[in-house]
């Protein structure tokens, strides 16, 4: 992460430049003189990062180098932050300004010269970029003391091809074939559940053979009612029990208390053959299956459960009647499933030039499918004899980490581009086997600073072609794609790569369930902490941690719908965002949130914001001071009423998510102001005389030019609206309007409610 981190440093600065030009500001005397010798030493030590963060795998000092380097870099990224921040604020608030009345900016939150003009404040930032300059001097001793080689990484620009994820199984016909006979067999039917397991280490490819006897069709016309459950960690019997509800109701709402669930998840199961898979089972104490697999007892004769672990007495514990252990692929399915994917779209000659030493590759891997994969996907890359002797005599090969998975992972990574392995590695932030959706993802990494955009390519392109190349190096797994099987949807994580993950992120990225040791937790392991998720249970209070003060993100993840009525414990603190003053993404959806503090205005480097699914009716005035924000997420928040008036203010904004929003019934004036704007959720047009100077109409889409994807516009009326949908395409592109009428009468309706 130490590279992604100088990247987004260099970035900054000549944003700076770009500013003290634009505004005709000349630096304090000597500051200009810092900030160049801050630019150079930063691009000084990129230069050896390459070999310092391979060299960290086994030398520690060199580790510890590194973790130096990366806490003045993140702290030298928060002071540079807070320039742009106070530069961008004078650029709106300047005498020179072309902003209406409604549009001026009111105060900036705070910042560490709040009170003081402009040349004092770039006094405090130049003390600040002395200190750190200073602490760049002692790491810059101690780096020529470790000799590193200066290596040229590679192209930001990665190649890009028409191979397609490989995601089908090779090599387990006879497992596949064994696994339907047990599932199907008639000899169980009069004794209970029949329970099967898969046991193998991981990376075997557990979950992949599960999924193709899941939809084999044989199984599909045996069971009644087929479910997927993944388990993982941290067990939550809870969480367990709703994920089977959910599968079978459709949702499971407002349900909190496992006997409930269960007795719900009895009545729906009650005489039906049923088959469930238990994917990724760690926990061996039954008594925390019981209650959960008795609810499953009413099912029909014949009803069976596929589970797979990596542990024997997990599938002892559970009852499994049968053990499939789940063995290597042969040499010959190994190398088969190598060479489709290595040998992609190559021409016979090099093919065969490169077989020799391709089998060789393929025997390191030791006929583990992921292992094959990934090695695999790299050398489809890999175009010279060289290069591929190179990968055979790496030094990572000799690596023991994580069950012999770490050196093929290793490979793969230090291959990467820099701009794509801070983005890989920022993923360590979700929990395991969670499902990533995209396009959030994409707004995460924007907000952390990853993707630079240019005249020709937006960010968000680039984000879409960096997930692109992950997924086909087999970072990523369990696609879903959209309907012309382009564009990917959402991705999940193979647990060994998520570890993998974890590992180069290990104290920076943390995954933390919420219990009575939190605080303890954090106070001990995780001080230096920079992107946080905290789980948080069901009947668990809304965290108010310690440590906060230098977190980039922080997402607390709960499971909660909006429910009608909120509780005492899911107030967030003032205080708690009050320190989090350096967080550029904060996730708060689903922890039934009714008001939001005004401290939130305090969190000037915030760039992507996340309150879906919260119960609140309004927001407080002040989030429009947020310059830097990029991304408001609002979906289903039904009891919102009106956004902040003035949210014209936020002139970095590209994405305002406001579907399912229904007690939302006017949009601001300020929303034509924000002409960055890519994603509008809908548009809300008022109707005549019962629309006041403060509520826009369709006139102010006239400036949002970069609408992008579909936008549904309510309360159109087609006799007294001058313009029409014909006109509208012509003012944006890529935009697919969505239209709803609403009559005079719905309309006065709907304010009598209000």
């Amino acid at each position: 992460m130490s590279d992604a981190v100088i990247t987004v440093i260099l970035t900054q600065v000549a944003t700076i430049m770009e500013q003290q030009i634009r505004q005709e500001v000349r630096l304090v005397s000597g500051v200009e003189k810092e900030v160049k010798k801050l630019k150079s030493a930063f691009e000084s030590i990129k230069a050896v990062l390459v070999d310092a963060e391979k060299r960290q795998v086994k030398e520690e000092s060199v580790k510890v180098w590194l973790e130096k380097l990366k806490d003045v870099s993140y702290d030298t990224e928060d002071v540079l932050s807070q320039w742009i921040t106070a530069n961008l604020k004078a650029e709106i608030e300047g005498p020179g300004s072309h902003s209406s009345p409604t549009r001026k900016v009111c105060s900036l939150v705070t910042l560490p010269c709040l009170g003081c003009n402009r040349v004092a404040l770039r006094r405090d930032i130049a003390l600040k970029i002395e200190d750190i300059n200073e602490r760049l001097d002692v790491i810059a001793t101690e780096k020529d003391r470790y000799k590193f080689n200066v290596v040229m990484g590679s192209p930001d620009r990665p190649k890009t091809t028409s191979f397609t994820v490989v995601e089908d199984v090779q090599g387990r016909d006879i497992d596949k074939n064994t696994l339907v006979s047990e599932l199907l067999s008639s000899s169980h039917q009069e004794q209970g559940l029949n329970i099967v397991s898969v046991v193998g280490m991981g990376g075997i490819g557990k979950t992949t053979l599960a999924q193709v006897v899941y939809n084999c069709n044989a199984v599909i016309e045996h069971f009644e009612r087929r479910m997927w459950v993944c388990v993982s960690e941290p067990f939550d019997e809870v969480r367990i029990a709703k994920a089977i509800l959910e599968d079978v109701e459709g949702s499971a709402p407002y349900l909190f208390e496992l006997e409930t669930i269960t007795r719900k998840i009895r009545n729906h199961v009650r005489g039906k053959k049923f088959l469930l898979v238990l994917d990724d089972v760690w926990t061996d104490d039954f008594r925390k299956w019981e209650q959960l697999l008795n609810s499953l007892s009413t099912g029909a004769a014949g009803s069976a459960i596929l589970v797979t672990t990596r542990n024997e007495r997990v599938a002892k514990v559970m009852g499994s009647r049968y053990n499939l252990p789940l063995g290597q692929l042969p040499g010959d399915d190994s190398w088969y499933l190598f060479k489709r994917i290595a040998f992609f779209e190559r021409e016979a000659e090099e093919c065969e030039e490169l077989e020799g030493v391709g089998r060789k590759i393929s025997d390191k891997c030791k006929g583990l499918p992921l292992t094959v994969k990934t090695i695999g996907s790299l050398m489809r890359f890999k175009n010279s004899l060289k290069d591929w002797h190179d990968v055979l005599s790496s030094e990572f090969w000799e690596l023991e980490e994580a069950e012999g998975l770490f050196p093929p992972l290793m490979l793969s990574y230090y291959d990467l581009p820099s701009t794509m392995k801070r983005c890989f590695s920022f993923c360590a932030i979700f929990p395991k086997d969670h499902v990533i959706e995209v396009n959030n993802l994409i707004k995460l990494w924007m907000a952390q600073g990853y993707l630079s955009s240019t005249e020709m390519v937006e960010m968000e392109a680039i984000g879409q072609e960096y997930l692109q190349n992950l997924a086909m190096r087999s970072f990523f797994q369990d696609l879903q794609k959209d309907k012309d099987d382009k564009r990917i949807l959402s991705v999940k994580m193979h647990d060994m790569v998520h570890d993998f993950a974890q590992y180069l992120t290990k104290n920076e990225c943390c995954v933390i369930e919420v219990n009575n040791d939190l605080e303890r937790k954090m106070e001990s392991s995780h001080k230096r902490a920079r992107h946080v998720t905290l789980i948080r249970s069901e009947d668990a209070r809304f965290p108010n941690i310690p440590n906060v003060e230098k977190f980039f993100t922080f997402w607390v993840q709960s499971f909660h719908d909006s429910p009608p009525i909120v509780s005492q414990l899911d107030r967030v603190e003032p205080e708690l965002l009050r320190r989090l003053a350096r967080v550029r993404a904060l996730d708060l959806s689903r922890n039934r949130i009714g008001e939001l503090p005004k401290e939130i205005g305090n969190l000037i480097s915030l760039k992507y914001l996340n309150l879906s699914h919260n119960p609140f009716w309004e927001l407080p005035a002040n989030l429009c001071d947020l310059y830097n924000l990029q991304t408001l997420k609002l979906c289903a928040c039904d009891h919102l009423r009106k956004l902040p008036r003035h949210i014209g203010k936020l002139v970095n904004l590209r994405h305002l998510e406001i579907d399912r929003t229904d007690s939302l019934k006017t949009l601001p004036k300020g929303i034509g102001n924000l002409k960055s704007l890519h994603t509008l959720s809908k548009f809300i047009i008022v109707r005549g005389n019962d629309r006041g100077d403060a509520t826009c109409g369709l006139e102010d889409l006239n400036n949002l030019n970069n609408l992008r994807g579909c936008l549904r516009i309510e309360g159109w009326d087609m006799q007294q609206m001058p313009m029409r949908p014909r006109q509208l395409s012509c003012r944006t592109r890529n935009i697919f309007l969505s239209c709803r009428w609403t009559s005079a009468l719905q309309f006065k309706q709907a304010a009598k409610m209000r």
